[in-house]
């Protein structure tokens, strides 16, 4: 690993949302700091700032990572992945996150982004995925609105189109 002087900023290049980036930062900057307030992509949320709430849930190379846990020159040479890259087109919605609409998922919306990043990548991983999956995957995350119920029948129902989109005459 290459010794970096504390004192300055030092260039750090990855994937971010399926775009090369080369940014710089400081050796303790934090990859959600990074992504706010140096590349100004601010769907990643933070919330405790402790890793324990998942707000700030992106994924690093198609896994689910703390954003407030992770520092920016750890994520070199990796492929991330923000909330805003979940629909290639800003006016429309991927098909999670219009199961969020449609089943009021979004609450108060603060803690979204991050549970849609975690969802996504458990939807990714294994297509099949059931109720107790999903409430397994969810438990990383700490909502103060307090209702996963409808978080829950989102990504059910996100996840039978997803099927259905497989496997078109099933």
């Amino acid at each position: 690993m290459p010794r970096m002087n504390a004192a300055r900023k030092h260039p750090v290049d990855f994937t971010l949302n399926g775009r090369t980036v080369l940014a710089e930062a400081e050796n303790r900057m934090l990859l959600s700091d990074l992504l706010r307030h140096e590349l100004g992509l601010t769907g990643t949320h933070v919330g405790c700032e402790h890793g324990v709430c998942g707000a700030c849930t992106v994924q690093i190379d198609g896994k689910p990572a703390r954003a407030c846990l992770t520092l920016a020159q750890q994520v070199r040479g990796s492929d991330v992945r923000t909330v805003e890259a979940l629909s290639p087109d800003p006016a429309v919605l991927s098909p999670l996150q219009a199961a969020f609409r449609r089943h009021h998922g979004l609450q108060c919306g603060f803690c979204t982004p991050g549970i849609l990043m975690s969802l996504d990548a458990l939807l990714r991983e294994r297509p099949g995925a059931g109720r107790e999956d999903i409430r397994e995957h969810l438990s990383g995350h700490l909502c103060r609105c307090t209702g996963y119920a409808t978080i829950v029948e989102a990504a059910l129902a996100a996840a039978e189109e997803q099927r259905k989109e497989e496997k078109p005459n099933a």
